[in-house]
């Protein structure tokens, strides 16, 4: 926790410093924390925020928490993002995005007496993943990738596609298509197929005044008996509606 502490500060002194930068923060409540099709609150609500920092030379940098709840077989209620990188345009309606995450999961132990017990692995590992994107006007293409997914030493790659349109009446329509792979997903067990899987996202988004709607219908093409989250299924594998309300500060006089 002091290592995110040490940052948020770092970024409010970097704000008071440093011309032609901006800090912003934004506070989003969803019905359920979709993380590429996968429910990482056990389809509850979750309250996530974070704190950001940007600077006209394109550098930004961040801190990103949310609730979550991997089931009874995991330790943790918490993750927290750190993330760093480069934004900008390098023609005229083409734009690039690089940068890192940091995925931190600070009060996860093996301490839970439930997996003492059975001998299970119960902590949620911190890794780091790497992103590139290109975007056109509405429409951007990103990769990611890990060496080191969840503290396993496999490697994954997560390819997606997003688009987005404005539509009359302060509405809009995002559409995003994923694709999540890699040695991460090769199954041990000759009996199980490999659990690389695609997923998508269809959404309707209304802004009103300070505050960003959004409902969008989630889903996937996980094969249940391949996937190994499967007790209980507090990742649900299946489809679902996701409403979420977020806005950012400081709040703008527009």
């Amino acid at each position: 926790m002091k290592l995110i502490h040490g940052l948020a500060a770092l970024l409010l002194l970097a704000s008071a410093t440093a011309a032609h930068a901006e800090v912003t923060g934004t506070v989003p409540v969803v019905s359920d924390y979709d993380f590429r099709g996968m429910s990482l609150s056990s389809t509850d609500p979750a309250l996530q925020g974070s704190v950001d920092y940007a600077h006209d030379s394109g550098f930004y940098a961040g801190v990103w928490g949310s609730n979550i709840d991997y089931g009874d077989f995991y330790d943790g209620s918490i993750e927290i993002d750190l993330y760093a990188g480069f934004a900008g345009e390098f023609a005229e309606d083409f734009g690039y995005d690089v940068g890192i995450v940091w995925y931190t999961y600070p009060d996860s132990s093996e301490n839970k007496s439930r997996c003492r017990d059975e001998g299970l692995h119960c902590e949620i590992s911190d890794y780091p993943e790497i992103y590139g994107a290109l975007s056109w006007k509405w429409l951007e293409v990103k990769q990611w990738y890990s060496n080191d997914n969840s503290g396993s030493d496999e490697d994954s790659f997560y390819t997606e596609g997003n688009a987005s349109f404005e539509l009359p009446a302060n509405l809009g329509l995002n559409l995003h298509l994923g694709y999540y792979y890699g040695d991460y997903f090769d199954s041990p067990d000759p009996d199980f197929k490999d659990s690389d899987y695609m997923d998508y996202s269809i959404g309707l988004a209304y802004t009103l005044g300070h505050f960003d709607l959004e409902l969008k219908w989630v889903d996937n093409d996980m094969d249940e008996d391949a996937y190994f989250y499967t007790e209980d299924d507090p990742f649900n594998v299946e489809g679902r509606a996701i409403f979420s309300v977020s806005t950012t500060f400081p709040w703008s006089n527009e």
